[in-house]
């Protein structure tokens, strides 16, 4: 599917320790036909390797199992208030960064209280923020946080578990374009600023997510995408998540 998806035109890939599947991401990377220079591959510090000496070495052993010399973003994967050692994690990153190791370090699943604890315990801003974001659960004040601090707004799960796209409004959008209502999701989300990474197995899905940029949403489309949001999580929340 690594491959695949690299054929098709995409160029950014997203793994992590705790998905169990670097090594197979890795190998995916090989058997495409992109050099690695074109590619932008993250992955993310895994909540049992929390900690300043277990972060330096947790990337060392994601990027041999990547079989790579250096990731493009290096993400904190959860924030676990309870274990307290995200800045200690945090300090990490920005000495993998010094090394090379990374291109970029960031967050996942941060609330503005632990955006802010890094900031002013280090100093540096997180260049990411990858958060649950879908028409159901759109983070505006989230975003507003991170549009005021230069943070990137990244969105996992960004087609929800599919009930956005059975929505009358999505599918009226959708008809009224000429899209699905998955692309209308996504580009909704681009229009916002949101980068989105839409997860499928399918080739046609994927190459259907691509085609997004051939259409823009207007005044009324974007009003009524809004009134779809419920502040409904469908993942853990950030303040009590815990992840080994």
């Amino acid at each position: 599917m690594v491959a695949s998806a690299i054929d098709v035109g995409y160029r950014l890939i997203d793994t992590a320790a705790m998905y169990e599947n670097e090594r197979e991401v890795g190998l995916g990377l090989r058997a495409s036909r992109v050099r690695r220079g074109e590619l932008f591959v993250t992955t993310k510090l895994r909540g049992a390797d929390h900690g300043y000496r277990s972060t330096l070495g947790a990337l060392d052993e994601s990027l041999e199992r990547l079989g790579l010399e250096y990731v493009d973003l290096y993400l904190i994967h959860w924030p676990l208030p309870r274990m307290n050692l995200y800045v200690d994690s945090w300090r990490a990153m920005v000495e993998l960064r010094k090394q090379g190791k990374t291109r970029s370090i960031g967050v996942s699943n941060f609330e503005r209280e632990h955006l802010e604890a890094l900031i002013q315990a280090i100093g540096i801003v997180p260049a990411v923020n990858q958060i649950e974001l879908h028409p159901e659960f759109s983070q505006p004040a989230l975003r507003a946080f991170h549009a005021s601090q230069g943070i990137v707004t990244e969105a996992w799960r960004p087609l929800g578990k599919g009930s956005s796209l059975a929505a009358p409004i999505v599918q009226g959008i959708a008809g009224k374009h000429g899209k699905t209502p998955a692309q209308v999701v996504l580009r909704w989300e681009l229009e916002l600023g949101v980068l989105a990474i839409p997860k499928t197995a399918s080739v046609d899905r994927m190459r259907e997510n691509l085609s997004v940029f051939d259409f823009e949403l207007d005044a009324d489309d974007h009003a009524r995408m809004a009134s779809l949001d419920r502040g409904e999580r469908h993942g853990g929340d950030p303040n009590v998540h815990e992840e080994l």
